[in-house]
């Protein structure tokens, strides 16, 4: 599959809310809103994240079709990669695909990622991108009611292209 990314169009945030709506989803991403589906928060954080300065957010497109999406905020030297792709697309190299992408768009660097520490697919993804290990934490996960164990990752060192696994 083709995979791009775009900025994100108004049309696509029901995608997104769709998406975010899905458990099986919500349970693996752990760190999700407490209520999935209040539809005006869920507006209020899309037309922030579209607004604010220093964040990037971009549709996730495979093959033309809008299956999730990708940014990076926060303040320098503390930035951060966050990625959703929906589960009908899981297992087929787009997450990596994108984030790839996304880490093309943007050369600053430190980046952090998070990932539920029992999530082997999105750390997967994050280790074929280049991010490494850096710590463990306990936090709040709403998607699971209850504090469970993340790994925290860092990305130190430009990627060597576009879709390149450090690894091999």
């Amino acid at each position: 599959m083709d995979v791009s990314l775009r900025p994100v169009h108004d049309s696509d945030l029901p995608v997104f809310f769709r998406q975010m709506s899905d458990p099986e989803s919500r349970y693996m991403a752990a760190f999700t809103p407490e209520d999935p589906t209040d539809h005006v928060r869920f507006d209020a954080h899309w037309s922030t994240l579209r607004s604010a300065p220093g964040v990037d957010v971009r549709t996730v497109l495979a093959d033309g079709d809008v299956v999730g999406n990708a940014a990076v905020y926060g303040e320098p030297g503390e930035r951060e990669v966050t990625y959703w792709i929906d589960r009908a697309y899981w297992g087929r190299g787009l997450a990596t695909a994108a984030l790839g992408a996304l880490l093309d768009l943007v050369p600053e660097r430190p980046l952090y990622a998070r990932a539920a520490a029992d999530n082997a697919g999105s750390i997967r993804v994050l280790e074929k991108c280049g991010f490494r290990l850096s710590t463990t934490e306990r936090g709040y996960a709403a998607a699971r009611g209850a504090e469970i164990d993340e790994v925290v990752l860092v990305l130190r060192t430009p990627r060597s292209g576009a879709g390149a696994d450090p690894t091999a």
